[in-house]
């Protein structure tokens, strides 16, 4: 196991071995075996082009011999933040057949949470779109260069001849695999049973922490999601939040979808037209979402202009889908089926699935994937609590972590002694034997399925001069399910504004998805008994202000 990680114990990875759970299979190798089987079918596809199993398969092998060529060498670390493209699994697949190690950044991360990881993982390149959506990632790029001396390669998609970085496109037409013999990779293989890459926490205690995920526990993850949605080759998933995120990588994913010979349509875009003409274009079939953004979708004028007569399910992930929402979705769309994906990048994943009731659908957030998953739910000192009670989930098996990646001392309160995850989250069971999620324990926003630290932002803000405190809470959004509002009591004689606010945070280069959206001053803040300032109270007088803002 990769230095810095902790391993499975013995006993632990012998019984998933043996019952089945791992195979002796890397991703790479997962990819040949599927371009053997599937051939011609299509794989993947974008706007600009479709690669069938067999193209796939070739060009992940073709970037992968010129990477070595390049200098790249199995357990090398890189930063991997690309836009939804047909090159992402392209390039993906590449890195896992010769053992590079990939941080799966996302679009909106900056400079502070890249530079962050570049220097946690020991980060040797860099892959990256030149520009997307008017942000210029290359001068980005130079700038953590310029803070991280050993990410020395910045490999950039398509074509140009900037110094220093090195360009996807020609690499691409260079059938570089005409010049090895056959097999050739096969030394380069690596351990099916070690690190992968690394997926991102949520971040609720800062900058998030890195996942380490290895081949064999996320390709059963992946297998047992495309099971319990009764995948087949008819499916076209539609990859449209970024493929980075765990949901549409592997929970159930573009992995799942190749598990099962289906097809994977990359969406540039979660504009609602680029959605919708994705589905009408390559006839979708599978819609993985957030409900922030399937509210945004079925708020779209637009929608009645395409054809969306393929879609027949769509699974919403990242944050919970009220039943309100599953109702909408089916008066939208009633030819679709809707299901729920809860769970955590992790590991456990819960999944409604296909011919499950619409009570259990509507009512809650699904059962575990795997006959592997272990999960408690527990009070405040780890008893288990009766059925139908609130408690904390916990939970272990053979997909999920027994450890963040170089944070021992966070790992000995995010896991219990036996090896069980603490997820933070609050949940119940449900008479039908599915979850039930209640809420969080933990200080954390979810923004439409993104993530916010409370604490993260707090500190930032703590640096501006006119801040003497501050606390960030979640505000209730009807189409992001939570935003983030910041209480600040001001230095004396000092003020602030919302917009002074932003453009002091985006001065520190975080994502924009964290900023405050709505800023109170006030002069003191609620206390617990214990002196700590009471966000439950902050939490509930913004609710209540918000009500009565929206009241005629």
């Amino acid at each position: 196991m990769l230095e810095g990680c902790t391993p499975f114990p013995q006993e632990f990875a012998e019984r998933y071995i043996r019952e089945g759970y791992w195979q002796s299979q890397t991703l790479g190798d997962f990819l040949q075996d599927a371009a053997q089987r599937f051939g011609e079918r299509i794989a993947v596809s974008d706007i600009s082009r479709r690669l069938s199993y067999r193209e796939l398969d070739k060009l992940s092998t073709r970037l992968a011999l010129h990477l070595l060529r390049r200098g790249f060498l199995p357990r090398d670390t890189v930063l991997l933040q690309l836009p939804n493209t047909w090159e992402f699994p392209a390039i993906f697949f590449a890195l896992m057949k010769i053992g590079v190690l990939p941080v799966m950044c996302l679009p909106p991360h900056r400079n502070t949470e890249l530079t962050y990881f570049a220097r946690l993982a020991g980060c040797k390149g860099y892959f990256v779109a030149p520009m997307l959506r008017g942000f210029d990632y290359l001068a980005m790029a130079r700038e953590i260069q310029s803070e991280v001396p050993q990410l020395q390669t910045i490999v950039a998609l398509g074509d140009g001849t900037q110094s220093g970085v090195s360009f996807v496109a020609p690499w691409l037409d260079d059938p570089a695999e005409n010049q090895y013999p056959a097999g050739h990779l096969a030394q380069f293989r690596p351990d099916p049973f070690d690190v992968a890459f690394f997926l991102l926490s949520g971040g609720t205690t800062g900058i998030p922490k890195l996942i380490p995920r290895t081949h064999a526990d996320y390709l059963h993850n992946a297998r047992e999601c495309a099971r319990a949605l009764e995948w087949d080759a008819s499916l076209v998933f539609l990859v449209v939040i970024p493929a980075a995120h765990n949901f549409p990588l592997g929970a159930p994913g573009l992995v799942g979808a190749i598990s099962a010979g289906g097809s994977v349509a990359m969406c540039a875009s979660p504009d609602p037209d680029t959605v919708f003409e994705t589905i009408q274009r390559d006839r979708g079939t599978v819609l993985a979402v957030s409900p922030a953004l399937l509210i945004t979708l079925l708020n779209a004028p637009s929608r009645t202009k395409y054809d969306l007569s393929s879609l027949q399910f769509v699974c919403a992930g990242g944050q919970k889908m009220l039943p309100e929402l599953v109702d909408r979705s089916y008066a939208a769309w009633p030819q679709v089926r809707v299901g729920h994906a809860f769970g955590m990048a992790e590991g456990l994943i819960n999944l409604t699935h296909p011919d499950d009731s619409m009570e259990v659908v509507r009512e809650t957030q699904g059962r575990p994937v795997s006959p592997g998953d272990e999960i408690r739910i527990v009070d405040d000192v780890g008893q288990d609590v009766p059925t139908g009670q609130s408690g904390e989930l916990i939970t272990r098996g053979p997909y999920t972590i027994r450890g963040y990646y170089r944070a021992e001392e966070h790992n000995r309160t995010a896991f219990t002694p036996d090896g069980f995850y603490r997820t933070g989250d609050v949940v119940r069971m449900h008479r039908t034997g599915n979850l039930v999620v209640e809420g969080r324990k933990k200080d954390m926003i979810n923004r439409g399925g993104e993530k916010i630290s409370a604490e993260e932002i707090e500190n930032l803000i703590l640096a501006h001069e006119h801040v003497h405190m501050a606390a960030v809470v979640a505000m209730p959004d009807a189409v992001m399910g939570e935003k983030s509002c910041a209480f600040v009591i001001p230095r004396p004689g000092r003020s602030l504004t919302l917009a002074q606010l932003c453009d002091f945070l985006l001065q520190k280069k975080i994502a924009k998805f964290k900023l405050p959206e709505r800023l109170e001053l006030v002069q003191s803040f609620p206390l617990t008994g214990v002196g700590k300032v009471s966000k439950k109270d902050l939490r509930e007088l913004i609710a209540q202000r918000l009500r009565a803002e929206a009241k005629p």
